[in-house]
């Protein structure tokens, strides 16, 4: 690219008052490039209203009963599936891991096709109503090898939900909006494992044996109906993106792709072409961030692992006969970190911090192991278990991190929040094993890896602050004016200025004062 041609040399840089071409910029016009005017954010809060009251509360809905329809397994297995499919040994346990391997498998290839296709409102819908149907036909398994097959079957059709709407939220939301939307939508996980119990429990009590079915088969038919329900209908009201939306005017479709250009210093689009998506791959594998993001998801992941096992952790503390009553003790400690979440996800978007919020909960959840594995008092033992759900707190803190942290273009992001998510979900496949049968009611093994798991997550938290840290001075550097700019520099500008509709020079204006939140 000649340097003539973009009105900008290699060796300059644009003050408060300067010439773009021909046009000689004003502070005001300046500071208008890096911000929204007193009207588009008049227009912007409308746009926000609109985005929360219908795109959260439907992805909220849905992965409420992704959780519901994952988790509702730990709950059969107190309704009579181990007894009626004759599972033996860590054959169970199996079955919990094996979903994670289709999932595991099918996270990168989906978020690029997703992003490719552009209609995640279908493509989302789809799988919705897909895994639905499986978790609906599980109810029908009457072996090992016909629940691991329908396991497996349902991680493959859930995997293009949940990082495919971590990047659909990060085409509407700013950096500053993610964590405390990501955490809202990540509460619907909790959620489910506050009201999934209670489901079970009411299921339990009232229609075991009904038409001959157990408990275990109502609770998967009636979940998985509702869920496919679902789907058909996030298929004809979630919006695709701001473009595509028809209930935005012009002025707040622009608004929205303007906000989010402002929010990266860079226009949100790819380069042309269907090898964007393969580039995209390319470059997630490439950033460092990419990897120690995906480490510290593992650890969390892994280390969160005690929900699968949750009713029964429960049941090995108080050692009720009474199922009912075990599924019931396992929905407060989920009731009080929803509430928690929430509040610290907002705190942290206001202040402007992700490490701090990240790193908190890492003794915390220490703690709560260490009082599980050594203390004799049921009261405590029930305490340790609110302590531990503080691995939950660190979640929607990750996610905005990641966002945050692999901000453009979008081939990237797409790539680089699917391979975090699978790799992170990769523990789930080896961490059930860990809760071996005579190590209960301590389960020592297990608490001791949860502990391992949750340090290293908190070293690549400290990691990564350091690396933010590093690109923020590089930003600081190519803000000076002896800089010389790349021909990587100059097509990203490029790509701005084609956007906002302005020329090379003054789209680096837009650059001016961006920095990683940290």
């Amino acid at each position: 690219m000649d340097p003539e041609k973009t009105g900008i040399g290699h060796h300059e840089a644009l003050n408060d008052d300067d010439v773009v071409g021909e046009k000689k910029i004003t502070h005001e016009e300046a500071e208008h490039l890096r911000a929204l005017s007193p009207e588009e954010k008049l227009i912007e809060k409308k746009l926000k209203k609109k985005i929360d009251a219908l795109i959260m509360p439907t992805v909220v809905v849905v992965y409420l009963m992704n959780y519901i329809d994952r988790n509702n397994y730990a709950a059969a297995r107190l309704q009579g599936l181990v007894e009626d499919l004759n599972l033996e040994g860590n054959q169970y346990q199996t079955g919990l891991s094996i979903l994670f391997v289709g999932y595991v498998l099918m996270q990168v290839p989906s978020n690029a096709v997703m992003n490719y296709v552009g209609r995640p409102s279908i493509y989302i819908g789809f799988f919705t109503a897909a895994w639905g149907l499986v978790s609906l036909l599980t109810s029908q398994t009457t072996d090992f090898g016909s629940i691991v097959a329908c396991r497996f079957i349902l991680g493959i059709v859930e995997a293009p939900f949940f990082a495919g709407v971590l990047f659909y939220l990060s085409k509407w939301y700013t950096k500053s909006e993610l964590n405390l939307r990501m955490s809202i939508f990540y509460s619907a996980s909790l959620m489910s494992g506050a009201f999934g119990p209670l489901i079970a429990a009411g299921i339990l009590s009232g229609m075991d044996g009904a038409r001959g079915l157990g408990a275990w088969q109502w609770l998967y038919i009636i979940e998985g109906a509702i869920t496919i329900l679902i789907g058909l209908i996030v298929m004809v009201v979630l919006p695709d993106f701001p473009d595509t939306w028809k209930s935005l005017s012009p002025e707040e479709k622009h608004v929205a792709n303007r906000r989010l250009a402002l929010d990266a210093a860079e226009a949100d689009v790819d380069e042309p072409g269907g090898m964007s998506q393969l580039r995209g791959i390319k470059l997630a594998f490439l950033d460092p961030k990419t990897w120690v993001l995906a480490i510290a998801y593992h650890g969390i992941t892994g280390a969160a692992g005690f929900q699968n096992f949750f009713p029964t952790l429960a049941k090995e503390t108080f050692n009720y006969d009474s199922n009912v009553i075990n599924l019931l003790l396992a929905a407060p400690p989920y009731v009080f970190i929803i509430f928690w979440s929430l509040g610290h996800s907002l705190l942290s978007d206001r202040v402007g911090n992700r490490f701090w919020f990240f790193l908190y909960p890492v003794p915390i959840v220490l703690v709560g192991c260490f009082i599980f594995m050594f203390a004799h008092n049921n009261g405590a033992r029930y305490f340790s278990l609110f302590l531990m759900m503080f691995i939950f707190a660190m979640n929607g803190t990750t996610y905005a991190w990641i966002a945050n942290a692999i901000p453009r273009p979008p081939a990237k992001r797409a790539a680089a929040l699917a391979f975090i998510n699978s790799f992170g979900n990769a523990a789930s496949i080896w961490t059930p094993f860990t809760y071996f049968t005579w190590s209960s009611p301590y389960f020592h093994p297990a608490m001791g890896i949860i502990i391992g798991l949750t340090a290293i997550a908190g070293i690549c938290g400290i990691i990564l602050r350091f690396l933010l840290e590093r690109d923020n001075k590089r930003l600081a550097r190519l803000e000076n004016e002896s800089v010389e700019l790349s021909e990587a520099d100059l097509k990203k500008l490029q790509k701005t200025a084609d956007m906002e509709g302005i020329d090379i020079a003054t789209a680096r204006q837009l650059q001016k004062g961006y920095r990683f939140m940290i």
